[in-house]
C-alpha cells in the first residue's frame, strides 16, 4: 500500500492582508543603503511624490511577503528627529501621526505629509561601517513607541574593514529585532522582513534608553509640567518624545505649545532653566551628549576588531561575480554565453547524432499512396519530437535547474530585477527567459509555476518571442550563411529591441503594478543527481504530453494538404501576404505556413520550393533578411501554442499569437520598405 506524506506548514497570524496589509516605513541617515535595500525590493511601479509641504519625496509601493501583504514607504533620509529644518520636519509628521494629524498639527496648511496612515512597523537601516553616527537617530526612533527592525547593512564592508558587528547584541541591548544585510548584494534581505513581521505581529513598541540619573532627575519638573491629558492628547506624542523634543528646544513643538497651551509657556521656560541649572551644561547640549555618549557605548559594545576576512574561497569569488554591482551584469552576461554555447554547439552535436541521422535516414522514403504519406508524416513528427527533446530540451533544462539548485540563479535574478522592472516583470522570469533560448514550451511551464497575477501573462506572452534554438539555428542558416555575421546580430538585436517594446506595452495596460518581491540569495550548493533528474523531468514532461501529438497530428495533416495538391491553393491565398506586403515569391507560402508545426519544417520546406539549396539564386539580400526576420517573429511553432493554452488560458494563447503574427509583418514589412527606400537612395 503506497503511503504519502503531506507537508504542513504553520501560519502565522494575523495576516496582513487587504485592508489588513501591513505598512513598514524605510528610514535611515544619508549613507545607509536605503534606496539600495528599497530598489532590491521594490514593484514593477513605485509610486513617488513630495510630502506636503516638503519638496523631498517619498516613495512608495507594494511588497509580497509570503502570504502577507505590505506597502513599503522609503522615506527621506534624517540625521535626527531634534529642530528639523522645514523640509526635513514633514518626515517626523509622517512617522508621528500618518495622515491623521495630531490637533496641534491640524491648523498647518500641509497637515497631512503623505496620503495614507502612519507605519505599523519602522525598518531602519543602519551603515555598519559607521555605526555611532547612525545609532544617535536609532536612540531617538526608540521614543516614538512603535515597533522598530534594524538592518545593519553594509556588513560586507564591515568585514573588509576588519570590523566585525554582532546583530544579537544589538538587539538585545537595544530591545530590537537587527538583522545583517548587505543591500547591494542582496544578503539578509528575506530575513529582514520577516523580522518585520513578527515585530508587527507581536505589537510591543521597544522602551527608550534608560538617561543618566542626573538626566532623570533634571527632567522632572518639565515632565511635570506636560503631563496633563490634554496636552497629552493634543500632541498624540509619547510623553517621553514630546518632554525630551521641548527640552532640547525643538522650534516645532515649542511653538505648538505656546499656541494651544499659552498659560504653560512659563512654567516650560522655567522648568528647562532648572534642568540647565542642575546640569553641567545647557540642558539641550547635555541630552546631545548624553545621546551620543550612549551610540558610543553601544557601538564598541557590539564591535569587535576583526582581520580582514582573507580567506577568499569561490564562493566568495563567486559572489563577487554576480551579486557586486561591479562585476553582476559581466556574470549574467557570462551565464547567458555559456547557456548559447550549450544551444548552438552541444547542442547541434547532439543533433547531428540523433534527429539528423534519423531525417537523414527517412528521407528516402518517398511514399506515393496516401497510406504511405501518413505514415511518413508520422514519422516525420516522431523525427522532430526527437529534435526538440534530445539535442536542445534536455541539455538546457538540465543545465539550468543545476544552475538554479547551484544558487547561480538566484543571483542572476537579482542582478537583472531591476532591467526586468522596465517591462512590468521581476528578475525572477530571468530563468524562464534562458529556457526560451533552448525551446519555449518548458520556458512557459517555469513562467506559469514562478509568477503570478497580470506579470503571469506578461511573461508567457514575451516568452513566444525569445527566440528558441529552432529559430536560431534558422537565422544562423540563413543570414548566417548568406548575410554574414553583422545581420545575425541585427536580428537578435532587434528581437531584444521587440521584447522591450512589447513589454512596456503591456506594462502600460496592466491594470496595477506587481507587488515588490524580497529577493532570497540561497547559500552556494553543488546539486545532487536525484533531485537534479526529477526537476529536469517535470519541466519537460509537457513535451510527452503535449507536444508529441500535436507534432504527429499537424504533420499529417500538412502532409495531406500536399499530397492532394492543396500547397498551390495555400500560396495562392498567402499571395497578398507574401508577394504584396513582403515581397517574396508567391511559393514560399507552404514553408510560410509550414512554420506554425516547427521551424526547421520552414527551411526544409524553402529547399524544396525552389528545388535547391542556393537560395541565393531566387532570392536578393532584401529578400532574404525579410524573410528571415518574419519568420524569426512568426508564431513560434504550435506546441507553444498548445502549451500556452492549457497553462494559462485562451485569451492568453490568442494575444500571444496575434502579437507575434502582428509583430511579424510589421518587422518584416517595416524593414522591406526601409531597405528599398535606403536603396533607391544610394541608387
Amino acid at each position: 500500500m503506497n503511503r504519502s506524506t503531506v507537508a504542513t506548514v504553520a501560519l502565522r497570524t494575523p495576516l496582513f492582508r487587504g485592508e489588513r496589509s501591513l505598512r513598514i516605513a524605510l528610514v535611515g541617515a544619508p549613507g545607509g543603503g536605503k534606496s539600495t535595500l528599497f530598489r532590491d525590493v521594490q514593484a514593477t511601479a513605485v509610486k513617488t511624490a513630495p510630502l506636503a509641504g516638503s519638496r523631498h519625496a517619498y516613495e512608495e509601493c507594494a511588497l509580497q511577503l509570503g502570504l502577507d501583504e505590505a506597502r513599503l514607504v522609503k522615506l527621506p533620509s534624517l540625521r535626527t528627529l531634534t529642530d528639523l529644518a522645514d523640509e526635513d520636519r514633514p518626515t517626523l509628521k509622517y512617522l508621528l501621526w500618518g495622515d491623521r494629524p495630531a490637533t496641534v498639527s491640524r491648523h498647518d496648511r500641509d497637515a497631512s505629509p503623505a496620503p495614507f496612515g502612519p507605519p505599523d512597523v519602522i525598518v531602519q537601516v543602519v551603515d555598519a561601517t559607521a555605526l555611532e553616527r547612525h545609532l544617535e537617530l536609532t536612540l531617538e526612533l526608540l521614543e516614538l513607541s512603535r515597533p522598530l527592525v534594524i538592518a545593519l547593512n553594509k556588513m560586507d564592508e564591515a568585514r573588509t574593514q576588519g570590523l566585525y558587528l554582532s546583530g544579537k547584541a544589538l538587539a538585545r541591548r537595544l530591545g530590537v529585532r537587527a538583522v545583517r544585510t548587505s543591500a547591494a548584494r542582496g544578503h539578509g534581505l528575506a530575513q529582514l522582513f520577516r523580522e518585520a513581521l513578527e515585530a508587527a505581529r507581536a505589537g510591543v513598541s521597544p522602551l527608550p534608553l534608560a538617561a543618566g540619573e542626573h538626566l532623570r532627575k533634571s527632567l522632572e519638573p518639565l515632565e511635570a509640567v506636560l503631563r496633563d491629558s490634554e496636552i497629552r492628547a493634543a500632541f498624540g506624542v509619547p510623553a517621553h518624545f514630546l518632554t525630551l523634543q521641548v527640552a532640547q528646544g525643538d522650534r516645532y513643538f515649542r511653538e505648538e505649545l505656546q499656541q494651544h497651551f499659552p498659560a504653560l509657556t512659563d512654567k516650560v521656560e522655567r522648568a528647562c532653566e532648572a534642568a540647565s541649572a542642575m546640569l553641567p551644561r545647557p540642558l539641550a547640549e547635555e541630552l546631545h551628549a548624553e545621546r551620543h555618549h550612549l551610540a558610543l557605548t553601544l557601538a564598541e559594545a557590539v564591535t569587535r576588531p576583526d582581520r580582514p576576512d582573507d580567506r577568499r574561497n569561490w564562493r566568495y569569488w563567486l559572489d563577487e561575480l554576480f551579486l557586486s554591482p561591479r562585476w553582476s551584469l559581466l556574470g549574467s552576461t557570462a551565464v547567458f554565453a555559456g547557456v548559447l554555447f550549450i544551444v548552438f554547439g552541444l547542442s547541434a552535436w547532439i543533433d547531428g547524432l540523433t534527429a539528423a541521422r534519423l531525417a537523414e535516414w527517412v528521407s528516402t522514403w518517398q511514399p506515393q499512396s496516401t497510406e504511405g504519406v501518413v505514415a511518413r508524416a508520422v514519422a516525420d513528427g516522431m523525427i522532430g519530437l526527437v529534435g526538440i527533446v534530445v539535442p536542445y530540451m534536455i541539455p538546457l533544462v538540465l543545465l539550468l535547474v543545476a544552475l538554479e539548485h547551484s544558487g547561480v540563479m538566484a543571483r542572476i535574478a537579482f542582478a537583472v530585477d531591476r532591467g526586468f522592472h522596465r517591462i512590468g516583470l521581476h528578475g525572477s522570469v530571468a530563468v524562464p527567459f534562458l529556457l526560451g533560448l533552448g525551446c519555449n514550451v518548458p520556458a512557459l511551464s517555469s513562467v506559469a509555476r514562478t509568477t503570478r497575477g497580470e506579470e503571469r501573462g506578461a511573461a508567457a506572452v514575451l516568452i513566444a518571442f525569445v527566440p528558441c534554438s529552432a529559430r536560431s539555428a534558422l537565422v544562423l542558416a540563413l543570414a548566417g550563411k548568406y548575410l554574414g555575421g553583422l545581420a545575425v546580430f541585427g536580428v537578435f538585436a532587434l528581437a531584444l529591441a521587440v521584447i522591450a517594446i512589447l513589454g512596456r506595452l503591456l506594462k502600460q495596460r496592466m491594470p496595477a503594478a506587481e507587488p515588490g518581491v524580497v529577493p532570497e540569495i540561497p547559500p552556494f550548493t553543488l546539486p545532487r543527481w536525484v533531485p537534479l533528474l526529477r526537476e529536469t523531468w517535470l519541466r519537460t514532461q509537457d513535451v510527452v504530453t503535449i507536444v508529441m501529438p500535436l507534432l504527429v497530428v499537424g504533420s499529417v495533416v500538412l502532409a495531406l494538404l500536399n499530397h492532394h495538391g492543396a500547397d498551390a491553393i495555400i500560396n495562392s491565398a498567402l499571395r497578398p501576404l507574401t508577394l504584396g506586403w513582403l515581397g517574396l515569391p508567391a511559393v514560399l507560402g507552404v514553408p510560410i505556413l509550414f512554420g506554425v508545426l516547427r521551424k526547421e519544417l520552414s527551411l526544409l520546406m524553402l529547399y524544396q520550393a525552389f528545388g535547391s539549396f542556393h537560395l541565393e539564386d531566387f532570392l536578393d539580400p532584401i529578400q532574404l533578411l525579410t524573410l528571415v526576420v518574419f519568420l524569426t517573429f512568426y508564431v513560434p511553432c504550435v506546441s507553444t501554442f498548445a502549451v500556452t493554452l492549457k497553462l494559462f488560458g485562451r485569451r492568453i494563447a490568442l494575444k500571444s499569437v496575434l502579437m507575434s503574427i502582428g509583430a511579424a509583418l510589421a518587422a518584416g514589412g517595416v524593414l522591406r520598405f526601409a531597405l528599398l527606400g535606403s536603396q533607391m537612395l544610394v541608387g
